[in-house]
């Protein structure tokens, strides 16, 4: 019979790696699975008291950094695993490992773009033993592990296994230390093994750089560059300047306010930014005409208030009236409204069908505005390909019920070996995605102005048992 253990005193790293050494408190099982373990847990009751507590919650701590240990070894060798299938099974060396990161990013509902994150940290730590021996103790936590790898990825497998044993972190040489300490330490470490790498990733990192845009509360945005340290400080620089000069002029605005207001001016010639530009935003007629509360949604960003959506759509009033005008009032938009129908009671979205093998660009409209973001589960990367989920050469159709719109990433992963794609009947438009090892996913069309929130299916659902242990490990917990 293997147990499990909880001794006062009895070593982290070994209560958990050597689950048998102690004093059982109970009994699983010869070989235990991890429902067993979530069985367990959820019979284990709250401490009575503040000091219990805080213990509690620090164990809790310990025991989500050998959880993830356990997951970075999973991920290991079924990345191997799936290497030697595909290896059997003819696959060019070169092309052995694909889709492999979208699985383990489907089963840790991440984005496809994390799930290759986490193989990478993975891989890299079984080349790190100090390390992994850290996190796995629960003296270091997944983030700080993942900065330790970052630093040092730079390096040849021997130079980083040299900064590992530097470190030691399973000894506590970095126990109290923030994440920028250990940042400076793992540089210092990696720059003394190859200063010719770590200057050459410097290079490198130019060529990395780019613009992002991702949402912030109450309906505004994170508008992000990421460039050269030299570029970055002069366009800071510039702003500031304008701002400072406004503000001795007497303009009434915060330095920030004038440097956003220029940032926006400057990159789209407009005063306000939105004239010429083509933003596409979704809402009921109710909400559009009568002044109903019924949010709207702007695809590319997210669901925004009534009162702001209007603003957007009557543009051209004074500035006073826009909560959403820059200090000089927006100017005069051309407004074209695109009626979308949707079917009541389902608020489904009426198709349109083509005979073309490729989408015709209202239909890539739709698709866009339907689907707002790549489909993939838990995958919120922008629509690049406008994707036939029963694949064209098969007989599928080109129209609204057969198409979904993917990022470029997770269209490549579709089209990989042993991945299919279906659409499954319902109230709104749904496809479910099998991976190589037969676990299906689904994935739901975002819900739109006005549809009832109780038909809309969950996005990122996984099939079989694992949702039904979920719900009675709720029902279990004290």
């Amino acid at each position: 019979m293997g147990v499990i253990v909880e001794s006062a005193g009895v070593d982290r790293a070994a209560r958990w790696a050597e689950p048998s050494a102690v004093g059982a408190v109970s009994y699983l099982p010869a070989a235990p699975c991890i429902a067993d373990v979530l069985n367990l847990l959820a019979r284990v009751p709250l401490a009575a008291d503040g000091a219990g507590l805080i213990d509690q919650i620090r164990g809790l701590e310990e025991l989500k950094c050998f959880a993830g240990a356990r997951q970075a070894e999973a991920a290991v060798a079924f990345d191997l695993s799936q290497r030697r299938e595909q290896a059997d099974a003819g696959v060019p060396a070169a092309d052995q490992g694909a889709g492999v990161s979208a699985q383990i990013a489907l089963a840790r509902r991440e984005s496809p773009a994390r799930g290759s994150r986490l193989l990478g940290l993975a891989k890299a730590l079984t080349g790190m033993p100090h390390t992994f021996a850290a996190f796995r103790a629960g003296l270091l936590n997944e983030w700080r592990a993942t900065l330790i790898v970052k630093e040092t990825i730079c390096l040849t497998p021997g130079d980083r296994a040299g900064v590992d044993e530097e470190l030691a972190a399973d000894t506590g040489a970095l126990d109290g230390a923030g994440d920028k300490a250990i940042i400076a330490a793992v540089r210092a470490a990696a720059y003394r093994r190859d200063p010719a790498s770590v200057a050459k990733r410097a290079a490198r990192a130019v060529s990395e750089r780019a613009v992002s845009l991702r949402p912030a509360p109450d309906t505004m945005t994170y508008l992000t560059a990421l460039l050269p340290v030299a570029q970055g400080v002069a366009a800071y620089a510039a702003l500031v300047r304008d701002a400072d000069t406004a503000r001795a002029a007497g303009d009434d605005r915060s330095r920030g306010q004038v440097m956003a207001d220029t940032l926006v001016e400057r990159l789209t010639g407009t005063p306000g930014g939105i004239t010429g530009v083509q933003i596409q935003l979704v809402m009921t007629d109710r909400t559009f005409l009568r002044a109903d509360a019924e949010p709207a949604r702007l695809p590319g960003y997210c669901t925004i208030p009534a009162e702001p959506a209007r603003a957007i759509a009557l543009a051209g009033g004074p500035a006073a009236a826009h909560p959403l005008a820059g200090p000089a009032g927006m100017e005069e938009l051309d407004l074209w409204v695109r009626r979308l129908y949707t079917v009541p009671g389902s608020g489904e979205l009426v198709a349109m069908d083509s005979t073309a093998r490729l989408f015709p660009p209202g239909l890539k409209r739709f698709l866009q505005v339907r689907d707002d973001t790549c489909r993939t589960p838990y995958c919120d990367a922008p629509i690049r390909h406008h994707d036939h989920i029963t694949a064209w050469h098969t007989g599928g159709p080109t129209n609204v019920n057969n198409g979904q719109g993917l990022c470029e990433a997770c269209n490549h992963t579709k089209e990989t070996p042993g991945w299919t794609a279906q659409t499954i009947q319902g109230q709104r438009h749904t496809v479910a995605t099998t991976t190589p090892t037969g676990h299906t996913y689904h994935s739901t069309a975002p819900p739109f102005p006005g549809a009832p929130i109780c038909q809309i299916p969950a996005h990122g659902n996984q099939s079989g048992h694992s949702q039904e242990r979920r719900l009675a490990l709720a029902r279990a917990t004290p």
